[in-house]
């Protein structure tokens, strides 16, 4: 299922200057985000963006958070 939600989020330097964003429209993955951060719901993105589908949403949550899983995370040292 996540393999089928990715295909939903393209990248082309052309568009957004090259942001993931949801195939066939300038909507980006953080521009969903930053809505559902905001305390956006997914109905009223939807309302909001009648070109997006709730798979859309899923599509970019899922995207984010593959993004997330792969960042490399360094310890700072604490000061004592």
């Amino acid at each position: 299922m996540i393999e089928k939600l990715k295909e939903r989020i393209v990248s082309d330097p052309a568009v957004m200057r090259g942001k993931p964003v949801i195939a066939g429209t300038r909507i980006t993955v953080e521009h969903v985000l930053r809505m559902l951060g905001a305390g956006m719901t997914v109905e009223e993105l939807l309302a909001e963006y009648p070109q997006l589908s709730r798979e859309d949403v899923q599509a970019a949550q899922a995207f984010a958070a593959e993004w997330m899983a792969e960042e490399k995370v360094f310890p700072l040292e604490t000061a004592e």
